[in-house]
């Protein structure tokens, strides 16, 4: 797994001056990638993950100078290329699945928690996923423009993923309001 995650990762390149230079990029990467898959909501977490994982986080890095702080994570993180990262995630799950073939594909549309405003809690995150069943991992998400649903960040999702050869399911709520088109006739 370490040698398929640093191949697609390590185009990354690092933002920071090399004498500044106590975490590896790639060891602060894949901890990060693995706390979020873990379910991590913020820096803190992070960290947190990485101190309580270090023994199976050094089975596939080295990571010799232990676990950054949570405050360091966020420096690196947030000056790196979020379509790089994007890019590098979605060619590494690719890869993973390629090992799976006739996936099913799961597209589902999700408000993020606590993600609207505080003044009058409008205006949530709304992001459109691809599910991959058979690896149990999120393969690519797509904000969903306001005003909107997922439907419209369907084609751009589904343009990130190669999904040749794998059955792909939406499931959409009928609303009584929300007639739904079938064969020319609305039912």
């Amino acid at each position: 797994m370490n040698n398929n995650f640093i191949t697609h990762f390590s185009v990354i390149e690092d933002p920071r001056i090399d004498r500044c230079k106590k975490h590896q990029l790639i060891d602060i990467l894949f901890m990060s990638v693995c706390a979020v898959m873990s379910g991590a909501e913020g820096w803190e977490d992070i960290e947190d993950f990485g101190l309580a994982k270090l023994d199976w986080l050094q089975k596939y890095l080295p990571f010799s100078n232990g676990i950054p702080k949570h405050d360091n994570i966020a420096r690196v993180l947030s000056r790196l290329n979020p379509t790089t990262i994007q890019r590098c995630f979605i060619d590494w799950v690719k890869d993973i699945a390629q090992q799976t073939e006739g996936d099913v594909i799961a597209i589902d549309g999700k408000s993020a928690r606590r993600s609207f405003t505080t003044k009058d809690r409008d205006n949530p995150l709304h992001m459109g996923s691809a599910w991959s069943c058979a690896n149990g991992i999120v393969l690519g998400q797509q904000k969903v423009d306001d005003k909107s649903n997922e439907i419209t960040a369907i084609p751009t999702l589904l343009d990130l993923l190669d999904v040749k050869g794998c059955t792909v399911t939406l499931f959409r709520t009928k609303l009584a309001s929300d007639p739904i088109k079938i064969g020319g006739r609305s039912d």
